[in-house]
């Protein structure tokens, strides 16, 4: 499903949008957007200031787990840790500092109709990525720049909330105690 709520593209026709979920109110937007190839926890909101302040904070975690290609070094990690060299608008762009951790069991996610290459092709590994920022596909080219590239994506917490609650394509609304709790 792709975190947009209508399309004119006739190249997307086929696509599932946000919209098919809920009859949702006039000028409601993303907070922090998935690409089409990840998943997970996704706030809505009407508020252009508030959306704004969430995605510009550099205060805020969201948490993702992250299926990757081979076996996860204890190095690779602590680069992910340190912050890694990736590519912004076309240019260098040095990650912030983040928490980075290799998760030793694989986390509960719901079935998937994403194609992932199973272990018959090779280890894979599971990361948890917590960062404060978040730039164009940014796990996936930190992921890519320590030689791990991603194959699975879900963003499971942001701030003090998590996906855990929620079962798939699931449409909560939050209160605005229940909102000032996950951002502050």
């Amino acid at each position: 499903m792709l975190s947009q709520f209508v399309t004119n593209d006739r190249h997307q026709r086929n696509k599932h949008f946000l919209g098919e979920l809920f009859d949702f109110p006039e000028g409601l937007m993303a907070v922090g957007r998935l690409d089409e190839n990840s998943e997970g926890l996704l706030l809505l909101t009407t508020d252009g200031n508030l959306s704004h302040s969430l995605n510009a904070s550099k205060k805020i975690e969201k948490e993702y787990v992250a299926q990757v290609d081979g076996a996860v070094t204890d190095a690779a990690i602590e680069q992910l840790r340190r912050g890694v060299e990736i590519t912004v608008n076309g240019e260098a762009y040095t990650t912030i500092k983040c928490k980075s951790r290799r998760l030793n069991e694989t986390p509960y996610l719901r079935d998937t109709t994403q194609k992932i290459r199973d272990d018959r092709h090779g280890p894979t590994s599971w990361l948890s990525i917590t960062l404060k920022e978040g730039k164009f596909r940014q796990v996936r080219k930190m992921t890519s720049a320590v030689g791990f590239p991603t194959l699975r994506l879900a963003r499971v917490r942001i701030g003090n909330y998590t996906i855990d609650s929620l079962t798939g394509k699931t449409v909560r609304e939050l209160q605005d105690q229940e909102l000032r709790s996950i951002i502050f």
